[in-house]
């Protein structure tokens, strides 16, 4: 991926250096990742759900409110963060433009261990996550090592995937989409519930692949590598995937995020078309 030079993102902002904050509530902390995953087999919850949609925050647990800075200019995985914030930027102007609407950036956060949003407290373990309470990325690049070493997907195409996912969550809200699914809680079961996580998530990874349609088109940066393994993190973080590795047994009605299968689909249509409309996970009858 040749994303060095390109252009660079002034939203993102860094509290790395503010400490991992006072941990309230029996927070999880970045060492527990992989219990997050093993755990998933007693509980059905998707360690990587984010926290904005279908049962957002985590209530009680607050830390003291902090503010960041801008990251080192030296730091290369901050600036690799950064160009690929900024490439959707561009890409996603693009497509409200065209519909006549104006896009409005999301910020990206970059912590450490733990750290307060609007929807709730935000913790490593839970891997990257949107929040729309306050429309922000919320990202410990520790996670990338994690996709390298424990996931099984390495790359830096892998990583701009993982941040061109949050930031669909964020077109998700700006269109409306998300507000219209978190009204559905509390009146349909939990079973359903899941099913409509497994709608948004998979729309994410379609807007994901608009994304690197768009940015190919514009900057020529991607070989075929990169787009495998792309393909090869949507593979390793699907759900069935994920339960199948950590406990053998695989629960379709648990899923939140979509199988293997489904998430590849659907970042597929997406890059193969650069089209919004090609990524309406709610209106088709098979995903």
């Amino acid at each position: 991926m040749k994303w060095e030079g390109q252009r660079t993102s002034s939203n993102v902002e860094d509290r790395r250096g503010m400490g991992r904050g006072a941990r309230v509530g029996g927070g999880i902390g970045i060492g527990s990742v992989v219990i997050a995953l093993a755990a998933w087999g007693i509980f059905g919850i998707n360690p990587m759900t984010t926290l904005g949609v279908l049962g957002a925050g985590s209530g009680g647990n607050q830390v003291t409110a902090q503010q960041g800075g801008t990251p080192p200019a030296d730091d290369r995985n901050a600036q690799f963060v950064s160009t690929v914030l900024a490439s959707t930027e561009d890409a996603w102007s693009q497509v409200f433009s065209a519909a006549g609407q104006r896009y409005q950036v999301p910020k990206l956060v970059l912590y450490r261990g733990i750290t307060p949003t609007a929807c709730g407290t935000g913790q490593a373990a839970m891997g990257p996550f949107y929040c729309p309470g306050d429309r922000q990325i919320y990202l410990d690049m520790d996670f990338f090592d994690t996709m390298s070493r424990q996931l099984g997907a390495p790359g830096e195409f892998a990583r701009a995937y993982v941040i061109a996912h949050e930031v669909g969550h964020h077109v998700q809200t700006l269109l409306g989409i998300t507000q219209k699914v978190d009204a559905m809680r509390g009146r349909i079961s939990k079973v359903q519930e899941n099913a409509q996580s497994v709608r948004v998530e998979l729309q994410a990874d379609c807007f994901a692949g608009v994304w690197a349609n768009r940015s190919q088109q514009a900057k020529q940066w991607l070989d075929r590598g990169d787009i495998e393994s792309a393909i090869n993190a949507a593979e390793k973080i699907g759900d069935d995937h994920l339960q199948r590795s950590q406990t053998g047994v695989v629960r379709p009605e648990t899923f939140t995020h979509g199988s293997s299968a489904q998430r590849q689909r659907w970042f597929a249509a997406g890059l193969q078309t650069g089209d919004v409309n090609a990524c309406d996970t709610f209106a088709a009858q098979n995903l």
